[in-house]
């Protein structure tokens, strides 16, 4: 019997299973300056390693927040898919998931939304991948991904 392998993009999360420190930039959107804070992120296969849930904890001068990330792929397309729900708000709506996939090292996710009724299109990227480091970037765009605005940075380092 010949051995079936995973279809390609199948593992492109694989590199953050395991436990991370990590240093956030978010930009205030009122004022646009930007908000530094460190916190912590665990992550794990689910799904038969189909998918993943990455566990956050954000340590922010105004107290602990949390915040989880669930990832799933799917092979007939080959995109990943990635939804959030955050902490403070549990049982609010959940987002239309970003997706994408990786190409090169690089994974690019993108998702149709709103802010303040005003269509938008984030992209969210993961980039500078190391066995012990990696990047990831959320940006919007409101004029039909002629300009992006980076608003929050994640930088990752392995610690176990």
């Amino acid at each position: 019997m010949a051995a079936t392998s995973a279809p390609s993009g199948a593992h492109d999360f694989d590199f953050q299973f395991g436990e991370w420190r990590v240093h956030h930039r978010v930009k205030r959107p009122a004022t646009k300056d930007w908000m530094e804070f460190d916190g912590t992120s665990s992550v794990r296969p689910v799904m038969g390693g189909s998918a993943n849930v990455e566990d956050n904890r954000f340590d922010k001068a105004s107290g602990v927040t949390r915040g989880v990330a669930l990832r799933a792929f799917d092979q007939e397309t080959g995109l990943w898919a990635i939804w959030w729900v955050d902490g403070r708000a549990p049982h609010g709506p959940i987002d239309p998931p970003v997706k994408g996939r990786f190409d090169k090292g690089v994974g690019t996710f993108y998702s149709d939304g709103a802010i303040d009724g005003k269509a938008m299109r984030v992209r969210y990227t993961w980039s500078r991948i190391t066995p012990r480091s990696a990047r990831w970037e959320q940006a919007y765009s409101f004029d039909g991904e002629k300009s992006w605005d980076t608003n929050w940075v994640m930088d990752f380092e392995r610690t176990s």
